[in-house]
C-alpha cells in the first residue's frame, strides 16, 4: 500500500486553496516592509498555521514567497494556513539591503521574521480574503529548508553565539508549538568547508536547548561539502543532539531539496522524484497534525504506510 492511500483517510479529502500576496507588513527598524505569502483551504475553520522559512537557494524567486509550491499546496489543500515570509536573504531583494546591518545572511533578521508575523495574526486575517475569524492563533508550527531549517532550529529553542559580539543569543518563540526541519545544518564543530567563514555563527550552534517537538527530515545523498565534510549524517544532528520530543524521517537517495520541495521542476533540483517530494508533504502534514492535535492518527498512520510496501523511501525514528 502507498503512504498516500495508508494516509489518505488520516488526513482527510483536499480541498481547493486561496494564495494570496504579497502582504506588506510594516516593521519597524526592517530595511524594506516584510512581505508574506498566505495560502490557505476554502473551506474550514479554527485552521492551524504553519510558518515557512524558506532556503538560501541559487534562484532569484523560491527562496522568497513565491517557492515551495509542493508543500504548500498540499498543506493548504489539507486544513493548514501556511505564512511564507520573505526573508531579507532573498536575492528579490538584493539590491535594495545589500548595505543593511546583517547582510548578506541576515541570520537574526530571518528569525525575527515569524515574531513579527505571529504578532500580526489579526492583522493577516482581516487583509486576505474570505480568511477573517478562520484562522486557531494557538496552534501554530514552523518549518523550514537548508538555511530556513536554521532559522526554524532557534525558533525552536536552539542557541547560538553571535560572532561579532560574542553575546550567546536565544530566540526560542513559545507560541511555535511544533516544528519540521527539512535537510537542516547541523553540528558546528564539523564545519571545515569553505562556507564556514561566510556563516561563521553556524559553527556556534547548540543543539541541546532545542526542546520544542520536531521532525528532522534528512536525505541520506545530501552530502553538503561546502560546509563540511561529515556526510548525510550532518543533517540529522538536528535529531541527534537535541533532547526528546524528536523524529527523523531518513529519505533513501535525496539530495538537500528532497526530491523536489522548492517548486514544481526547478532546475536546482538534483535528485527530483516527485513521490518523494509526495512522501515529504504527507509525513510532515502527519507529524504536525498529531503534534497539534493529540491523539490525532496521523503520524502513526503514515510511518506505518512508509515502511509498509516492499520498497520503502525512507525510514522513521523517534525519541
Amino acid at each position: 500500500m502507498s503512504t498516500s492511500a495508508a494516509t489518505a483517510d488520516a488526513l482527510g479529502s483536499p480541498v481547493p486553496v486561496l494564495s494570496y500576496s504579497p502582504l506588506a507588513l510594516s516593521v519597524p527598524g526592517r530595511p524594506v516592509d516584510l512581505e508574506v505569502r498566505v495560502t490557505a483551504p476554502e473551506s474550514g475553520t479554527d485552521l492551524p498555521v504553519i510558518l515557512l522559512s524558506h532556503g538560501h537557494g541559487p534562484s532569484n524567486n523560491l527562496s522568497s514567497l513565491n517557492g515551495y509550491a509542493p508543500l504548500v499546496n498540499f498543506w493548504a489543500a489539507h486544513g493548514f494556513v501556511v505564512i511564507q515570509p520573505t526573508h531579507l536573504t532573498s536575492r528579490t531583494l538584493a539590491h535594495l539591503v545589500a548595505d543593511a546591518p546583517g547582510a548578506p545572511f541576515f541570520w537574526r533578521s530571518r528569525a525575527e521574521d515569524m515574531p513579527h508575523i505571529l504578532d500580526r495574526l489579526d492583522v493577516i486575517e482581516k487583509a486576505v480574503p474570505l480568511l477573517a475569524g478562520r484562522m486557531d492563533h494557538t496552534r501554530v508550527a514552523v518549518a523550514g529548508h537548508s538555511f530556513g531549517g536554521f532559522t526554524s532550529s532557534l525558533l525552536l529553542g536552539a542557541r547560538v553565539t553571535d560572532p561579532e559580539t560574542g553575546e550567546e543569543v536565544s530566540v526560542i518563540e513559545p507560541r511555535i508549538k511544533a516544528g519540521v526541519l527539512l535537510a537542516a545544518p547541523g553540528r558546528g564543530d564539523v564545519i571545515n568547508g569553505p562556507m564556514g567563514s561566510a556563516l561563521p555563527v553556524f559553527g556556534t550552534i547548540d543543539f541541546s536547548t532545542m526542546t520544542t517537538p520536531a521532525l528532522v527530515v534528512a536525505g541520506d545523498e545530501d552530502d553538503s561539502r561546502h560546509f563540511t565534510d561529515m556526510g548525510p549524517d550532518w543533517h540529522a544532528d538536528p535529531y541527534t543532539l537535541a533532547p526528546s520530543p524528536k523524529s527523523l524521517l531518513t529519505l533513501f537517495g535525496a539530495g538537500h531539496a528532497l526530491g523536489g520541495i522548492p517548486g514544481y521542476d526547478v532546475a536546482e533540483t538534483t535528485d527530483e522524484n516527485p513521490e518523494r517530494v509526495a512522501a515529504v508533504a504527507r509525513l510532515a502534514l502527519a507529524y504536525l497534525r498529531t503534534e497539534l492535535y493529540p491523539g490525532d492518527s496521523a503520524w502513526q498512520a503514515a510511518c506505518d504506510a512508509l515502511t509498509a510496501g516492499p520498497n520503502p523511501l525512507g525510514r522513521v525514528e523517534s525519541k
